[in-house]
């Protein structure tokens, strides 16, 4: 079965469906959780509230 990849550096998504296209590339929910917290930390996803844009930021524990 092939791997479907979506070109998610273009185009503005909503957080879920940045979560539905990560699922839909990994094979398992640790994966998926390792993807998206690597998408966070390395700064390309931003929230866009109203006309101000913020950079997520993961805590440690």
């Amino acid at each position: 079965m092939k791997t479907r990849y979506h070109t998610i550096n273009r185009k503005r998504y909503s957080l879920g469906e940045l979560i539905t296209i990560v699922n839909s590339c990994t094979k398992n929910k640790v994966e998926s959780l390792a993807a998206l917290s690597d998408l966070f930390k390395s700064g390309r996803v931003v929230i866009l509230s109203g006309k101000t844009v913020k950079r997520l930021r993961l805590g440690t524990c």
